[in-house]
């Protein structure tokens, strides 16, 4: 047996996944989670062989999850699903040891077989999204300035941001100021879109 932990913040979408899963005979869910921290919990409690996460959750993303997963539970490989599919996150997802990557409009049966193919080791990555984000190009952003764009995307003012990022503020005005610099943006909420409409963040 496959044994599968499913997190996605929506109820509706996970109790149906889990309900599809469960009708396969070499597949048994063990876990469900409605967050990020709550599918990192969920892992280190059940110990699953794949985590089928959703891209997008509240607390935290699926790639943040899926990268932590890839130390503190290593025998778990885990699989994106998303309703947003950028190239970017593509990038970022296969950076963080992801699997698989496909996006929420899969049928049942290609979920199943993608499962299966990263508890066996393999790889599958939509092949859609996988030509956009070969013609997309890289992030121009450092790691450090898709951090600090990522924390001002809630709006949240420089002092909240250097207190998360533990940064000083003034590092952290050029960081956004090089990230809108390169972006082409003329501040910080503009390169914020831009940057998610790639998914460099």
């Amino acid at each position: 047996m496959i044994r599968v932990l499913l997190a996605d913040d929506e109820n509706l979408i996970r109790t149906a996944l889990a309900a599809l899963l469960a009708l396969e005979e070499d597949l048994d869910v063990v876990a469900q989670a409605a967050s990020g921290s709550e599918a990192l919990a969920m892992a280190r409690l059940h110990h699953p062989d794949v985590a089928v996460l959703d891209l997008q959750m509240p607390d935290r993303d699926g790639i943040s999850v899926a990268a932590e997963l890839t130390t503190t539970v290593p025998g778990c490989a885990t699989v994106i699903v998303t309703g947003h599919g950028r190239a970017g996150h593509l990038k970022r997802a296969l950076t963080a040891g992801v699997r698989g990557f496909l996006p929420k409009t899969v049928s049942a049966s290609v979920l199943t077989d993608v499962v299966r193919t990263v508890h066996q080791g393999g790889r599958y990555v939509d092949p859609q999204l996988a030509a956009e984000a070969i013609s997309a190009g890289d992030s121009p952003l450092t790691p450090r300035e898709a951090d600090v764009l990522e924390l001002a995307a809630g709006g949240a003012p420089v002092e909240e941001i250097a207190a998360r990022a533990h940064l000083s503020p003034g590092t952290v005005r050029n960081y956004l100021s090089a990230a809108a610099a390169k972006l082409g943006a003329a501040n910080r909420h503009a390169a914020v879109e831009v940057a998610r409409r790639h998914g460099w963040i």
